[in-house]
């Protein structure tokens, strides 16, 4: 009996100290201008979409220089057929990238009880793959795809395990309201960009730069 309620204790204090730095990192991120280190490129991991927000990603990735984000790990539905060749194609016989797929988390007029699962789901096969990548970034443009690996590149940064930022670029679609990924990223992820200037009304943190893609 005693030793149950050691291991009780013990278990409360993890817990209560996992909490506890979920708090404070939601806190650093809120109120500090988010910092990457540019002293060499950056491993990046590109959450890629669908249709619409799989174009809005390689276009914004057209402009970047490459050589700074570098290897790059293209991350996509297990049931998007399309996109890979699309990717493919933005490269133009590129090094230094890979593409991994992973479960949707939520198809389109999915209950909203049934996607818990299927994201909980798609939670534990990108654990190992976020993991094992090491990212410093990850860019994501609103897809419900981008979720559990925002989710499980914040939760590997609170547990040490990761130093990784998160950039979200809200669609060009989206002119008068966030997309529901956005809506929950506004509070963990390190920069959420719009593309509309009356959003910044709509998201406390959001930048405003123009249209990007």
């Amino acid at each position: 009996m005693g030793a149950l309620l050691i291991w009780n204790y013990l278990l409360l204090i993890l817990v209560t100290a996992f909490l506890l730095r979920v708090v404070f990192l939601i806190y650093f991120i809120i109120t500090n201008n988010c910092k990457i280190r540019r002293d060499s490129s950056l491993r990046t991991i590109i959450c890629i979409g669908s249709g619409g927000h799989t174009t809005e990603m390689l276009r914004l990735t057209k402009s970047f220089d490459l050589n700074k984000y570098s290897p790059r790990l293209y991350m996509m539905a297990d049931n998007d057929v399309n996109s890979e060749k699309k990717v493919h194609d933005t490269e133009n016989g590129r090094k230094y990238y890979t593409i991994n797929r992973v479960p949707r988390s939520r198809n389109v007029k999915q209950s909203f009880s049934s996607s818990m699962i299927s994201t909980f789901y798609a939670m534990m096969q990108t654990i190992p793959i976020v993991y094992n990548f090491k990212p410093d970034v990850v860019l994501c443009n609103g897809p419900g795809t981008c979720f559990p690996i925002c989710i499980v590149a914040f939760i590997l940064r609170c547990l040490f395990l990761l130093d990784c930022r998160i950039v979200f670029i809200e669609s060009i679609c989206r002119v008068r309201t966030m997309s529901l990924t956005g809506k929950v990223l506004q509070y963990f992820a390190d920069v959420i960009i719009v593309q509309w200037p009356q959003l910044r009304n709509v998201c406390f943190r959001a930048k405003y730069f123009g249209r990007l893609t």
